[in-house]
Parts: C-alpha cells; sequence; structure tokens
C-alpha cells in the first residue's frame, strides 16, 4: 500500500531563502496536517459519503502485500482497502530531515525544522533543524516496488467496534511526503506555492519531485515534507493500503485514519488529525466470518466523518 519515505534534500541555496534562524521574529509558521476524507480521491469535489476510492479485495495470497483481487478460487484473505490522502492547511510546511553518521547505523534519526519566517536564514540540514522528534525513524525499504527511504509512523488507521474496541489496525511501513497534489483551499492559504518565483514555490517544486532517495540505500541524509496547501496520497492500490478484515464478525464498524498519531510533529491544530467512516459488514448468511472463505462480506458505506475520529449520525453533519 502505501509504503514511502523520505527522500529529498534540498539545496542549501533553496534552503537559505526557506528557512530561519532568526530568534526574535514573530511565532514559527508551523503546518497544520489534517487527514482527508476517507476512501476519497485527493482534493475530491464531491461529498465524502459519495466517494468511491475504496473496495473488498479478496485474494488467494496472504503473504503477498500487492496480491491481486480474486472473485474465485481459494480466498485466504479479505482486504478492506481504501485511499488515504494528507492536507497541510497550515501557515508554514512541514519539513523533516533525517540522518545517521554512517551506513552502519541502519536507521536514520529525525528532526522537524520549524519556519520562523520565509524571509531568514537556515541551512537546510538536520543539525540546524530545531525539533528533535525521538519517536521517528527513517529506514531503507529494499523491496522491488520501492527501494527508497521511509519515514515511519506518520499515518495510522485501524477498525473500531461499536464498544471502542480496536478489532484490527494496518501493516503500513513507512511513507514518503511530498506534493503530490494541490488541496482544494489552496488558494485560502497565505503560503501556498504560487508560481512566482517566491520562496514558497521554490520548496514546492522541490517537495514535487521528491523521490526520496530513489535506488540510494546509501545516503546520509535525506528530507520529505508537504507545502500549504498540498498534500500527499496513497491509492487504495498501494500494497498495505488496507485492514484485513478476514475474521472480522458481520456487523458495524468505523474506519479511522489519523495522520501524526503520536503528535510528535509539531503543528498549528491536533484536533483535525482523524478522519473516519462507518460501514457495514456482512458475511454470506450474517453472523461470523467462515473457517473456509468461498465469497468475500459486503461492504456498505454508511456515512463520511471528515475530521472526526468517531462517525456518528453526528459527526457525519
Amino acid at each position: 500500500m502505501r509504503t514511502r519515505a523520505i527522500g529529498l534534500m534540498l539545496s542549501i541555496g533553496i534552503a537559505a531563502v526557506l528557512l530561519g534562524a532568526c530568534q526574535d521574529l514573530d511565532p514559527p509558521l508551523l503546518p497544520d496536517l489534517i487527514q482527508a476524507p476517507v476512501g476519497c480521491a485527493p482534493a475530491t469535489s464531491v461529498a465524502p459519503g459519495s466517494c468511491t476510492a475504496w473496495d473488498v479485495c479478496p485474494v488467494a495470497d496472504a503473504q503477498n502485500p500487492h496480491a491481486a483481487c480474486v472473485r474465485s478460487g481459494p480466498i485466504r484473505q479479505v482486504r478492506l482497502r481504501f485511499t488515504s490522502s494528507e492536507e497541510n492547511v497550515g501557515d508554514g510546511p512541514l519539513l523533516l530531515y533525517g540522518h545517521r553518521d554512517s551506513t552502519a547505523t541502519p536507521t536514520m534519526a529525525v528532526r522537524q525544522a520549524v519556519q520562523p519566517g520565509y524571509d531568514a536564514t537556515l541551512p537546510a540540514s538536520f543539525a540546524a533543524a530545531q525539533q528533535a522528534l525521538p519517536g521517528a525513524s527513517m529506514y531503507y525499504e529494499p523491496a522491488v516496488m520501492h527501494q527508497h527511504w521511509h519515514l515511519l509512523d506518520f499515518d495510522r488507521f485501524r477498525l473500531v467496534g461499536p464498544d471502542g474496541t480496536t478489532l484490527v489496525t494496518d501493516r503500513k511501513t513507512g511513507f514518503c511526503l511530498g506534493d503530490r497534489y494541490t488541496s482544494n483551499d489552496a488558494y485560502q492559504l497565505g503560503y501556498a506555492p504560487t508560481d512566482d518565483g517566491s520562496p514558497q514555490d521554490v520548496l514546492g517544486n522541490a517537495l514535487a519531485h521528491n523521490d526520496c532517495k530513489m535506488h540510494d540505500p546509501n545516503a546520509l541524509d535525506v528530507a520529505e515534507g508537504i507545502s500549504v496547501g498540498s498534500g500527499d496520497n496513497y491509492d487504495y492500490t498501494v500494497d498495505f493500503q488496507w485492514l484485513d478484515v478476514t475474521t472480522v464478525p458481520s456487523g458495524t464498524y468505523t474506519l479511522v485514519n489519523t495522520v501524526n498519531p503520536d503528535k510528535q510533529i509539531q503543528e498549528k491544530d491536533y484536533d483535525n488529525d482523524s478522519s473516519s467512516i462507518a460501514i457495514s459488514l456482512t458475511w454470506p448468511g450474517g453472523g461470523p466470518a467462515p473457517r473456509t472463505i468461498t465469497a468475500p462480506p459486503v461492504v456498505h458505506l454508511l456515512r463520511s466523518c471528515p475530521g472526526h475520529a468517531t462517525c456518528t449520525a453526528t459527526d457525519a453533519s
């Protein structure tokens, strides 16, 4: 699903107009991450409840994260797949830097550059990024489909029962953040990239081409981020962009998708980090999941609740 990671070293020349070290400036320009509506295409213009970027995918090979969906033959696993998108609607860009001293260390430590202003100067480097993220790390994914560096634990999703118990959690391994699309409300945001050669425009161009140090397992420094007014999306066909519902009994559930789940990234507002959908899941004949699966369950989207970790009728409205 969406195993991606963190590459893109901004050059010192670019960084000189992007970041600031002046201590007497106004409060820093913080990002504000939001979880876009679950199961919707990025920058969707339709009602979230009408989104169709999700499906039920039975597979014959449960060990293959990108196995093809099957409709007959042995079904070893049933995956509820959905598109996930994260947007930055804050005052400043999200900029994260990873570093390791040598290739003998398999992972990189992560720091966040908190930007005082677009007109000051600060080297775009791990050492200059002020905010340490002690629980965050990056690692190189050697799988054939990826082969680049990944930021771990940036986004999480889980299936929650009516009593609030989490039944299933994701198996995502990492993320590669960049400006993959323009959000619907970018025009309302003061520091969204514009095609004018401004610092935010330079940053946006760099982040739009972030390849997460592709094919570079020996990298010592990598960076990633999301500009103001931009988003990073993962299509439901990407490997691990799903929840395993093979043993989940028939019932009504809430699928919760949360960005920055551990609140390690400094941002302007943490209250909009989750979005959710309510679904009904029904196996043939109703009741528990069968021991031998010959047909997948029927899943209906009941309602969508952008900006909420719960999805009651009140949340949806």
